[in-house]
């Protein structure tokens, strides 16, 4: 009988610890979203803050670029020009030739000839 009472009382501890949880989570996000409507407080950023901020994506420039130049007469010129527009635009256009306006950064890189720089 002892065992049961005790079994049931680790329950409802564990299922009020699990609520307190899911409330105070709840709190961080609202007093967040209350945040950003009052244009952001004091203009530092706080840790819930940096959770929210735009990170790119992370995308495999040697396997997109590899299948961009895989038609390309200068496969070592167009792979090396495909990594740098690749790691400073994180995008490679789908295909192997045009499809530019799938990554608008891709297509505004220029070289100093103001050529475009990206295959």
């Amino acid at each position: 009988m002892k065992m049961k009472m005790k079994l049931a009382l680790l329950f409802a501890v564990a299922l009020l610890l699990v609520q307190a949880f899911a409330e105070a989570s709840s709190a961080t996000d609202a007093s967040h979203a209350l945040a950003s409507m009052n244009g952001g407080g004091s203009g530092r950023i706080t840790n819930i803050d940096k959770r929210y901020q735009h990170h790119p994506r992370k995308i495999n420039c040697g396997y997109a670029c590899a299948r961009r130049c895989s038609k390309s007469s200068r496969k070592n010129v167009c792979h090396r020009a495909c990594k740098t527009c690749c790691a400073r635009c994180h995008c490679v256009p789908p295909g192997t030739y045009g499809n530019k306006s799938a990554c608008p950064c891709y297509a505004k890189l220029k070289t100093h000839g103001n050529r475009p720089k990206c295959p």
